[in-house]
């Protein structure tokens, strides 16, 4: 028997919401680019491209954390809900202040993309699961 298949009814459902947002990710990142490019040139380009992938990588490891926690116990999933969450804000930070400094990327696009992103691609995920479009989710 497989140890890592998930029982009927056992859904990894923050590993699939972030396969969503993800997704998505291949809707919003060409508009970011393409309006960074023009507002702030290539540099702007490539530091909005940037900063989607760093976005996505942060919703990507959120599930991923989040998904195994459950498995756990609630009480763990609850703890790694409130320090990931932190946690990974600090990494995105962190993130962010590097790759500012030791690249020659725009630290003005790469900031908005980041936060415009993170913004965008919350909402969307939210109001398909509100809406119930996600239906491979057990819960809609």
């Amino acid at each position: 028997m497989d140890k890592t298949a998930t029982a009927p009814g056992n859904v990894d459902v923050e590993a699939i919401m972030a396969a969503h947002v993800a997704r998505r990710a291949v809707w919003v990142a060409p508009v970011l680019v393409a309006v960074f490019g023009l507002l702030r040139g290539w540099s702007g380009a490539w530091a909005a491209g940037v900063g989607v992938a760093v976005v996505v990588g942060n919703f990507l490891l959120s599930g991923w954390a989040l998904s195994i926690a459950a498995r756990i116990s609630l009480a763990f999933y609850q703890a790694a809900a409130l320090f990931g969450f932190i946690l990974r804000l600090i990494l995105i930070t962190v993130s962010l202040l590097v790759l500012g400094s030791l690249t020659e990327l725009d630290r003005l696009a790469l900031g908005l993309s980041v936060v415009i992103a993170y913004l965008v691609l919350l909402s969307w995920e939210a109001i398909a699961v509100a809406r119930g479009k996600e239906r491979e989710l057990d819960w809609t």
